[in-house]
C-alpha cells in the first residue's frame, strides 16, 4: 500500500492551493484518511481528518478556510485550502489507516508567501 500526495506548491497570501492524496495496493478498507502539517522548528499537527463515512474534522486555525473532502471510489483525499496565509507554510502529510494499519505519505511542501 502506498499513499501518493501531490499539490503543493508557492502561492501568494490570499491564494489557494489543492492537495491531493491517492491510496494504491492491496486495498480492502480505508477508515480515516487525514492531512497533517509540520513548519520548521514545530512539531507535526493535524489540519484536518475525514472518516470513511464522510465525516470531517479541521483544526482551528484553518476552520472556515480549508475542506478536506474524499472519493472513496478513487481512494483519495482532498485538502482545498482557500484564503492562504504565511503561516500556513509548511511541509504537508497524508495519512490513512488501511486494512487496519496507518500509512503516511511523503510530504508536499506548501509555501505562502508574498
Amino acid at each position: 500500500v502506498q499513499l501518493q500526495a501531490s499539490g503543493g506548491g508557492s502561492v501568494q497570501p490570499g491564494g489557494s492551493l489543492r492537495l491531493s492524496c491517492a491510496a494504491s495496493g492491496s486495498i480492502f478498507s480505508i477508515h480515516d484518511m487525514g492531512w497533517y502539517r509540520q513548519a520548521p522548528g514545530k512539531q507535526r499537527e493535524l489540519v484536518a481528518v475525514i472518516t470513511g463515512g464522510g465525516s470531517a474534522v479541521n483544526a482551528d486555525p484553518v476552520k472556515d478556510r480549508f475542506t478536506i473532502s474524499r472519493d472513496n471510489a478513487k481512494n483519495t483525499c482532498y485538502l482545498q485550502m482557500n484564503s492562504l496565509k504565511p503561516e500556513d507554510t509548511a511541509v504537508y502529510y497524508c495519512h490513512a489507516f488501511i486494512n487496519g494499519i496507518n500509512y503516511w505519505g511523503k510530504g508536499t511542501q506548501v509555501t505562502v508567501s508574498s
